[in-house]
């Protein structure tokens, strides 16, 4: 057994960085808690999770079928409308799990990201 505890961070690959930038913090209502001397990874820390993006070229490229993130919010509905208004690209609207409400948004790279709500009891 190898013994994983927790997980590290969530890595997402972007192509811009400031473009990037622009929708986590601005969209999203990230905020930065470091960022790489040379400005192409930078972290968010969501609770006791830390969300990354970085902009490597051709080593790591963003693909709409790679790994996704899902973002906890009070509100879904209201979260993916806020999303929407701000010109955000909605792939999948709100539905309901047996254990969740969800939707799911795309970054400007289409990277898919989950906005998403556990049910009371599932919290």
């Amino acid at each position: 057994m190898i013994g994983i505890r927790e997980i590290a961070f969530t890595g997402i690959p972007v192509t811009d960085i400031a473009r990037a930038r622009a929708f986590y913090e601005g969209s999203l209502g990230l905020k930065p808690t470091m960022e790489s001397a040379g400005g192409k990874w930078i972290e968010y820390d969501i609770g006791a999770a830390t969300l990354g993006i970085g902009s490597y070229g051709e080593t790591w490229q963003p693909s709409p079928q790679g790994t996704c993130v899902a973002l906890e919010v009070d509100d879904v509905d209201a979260a993916i409308a806020h999303l929407k208004s701000g010109g955000v690209t909605v792939f999948m609207e709100p539905m309901d799990s047996p254990v969740c409400r969800f939707g799911m948004i795309c970054d400007p790279d289409g990277n898919k990201i989950i906005i998403h709500k556990r049910n009371c009891a599932h919290s």
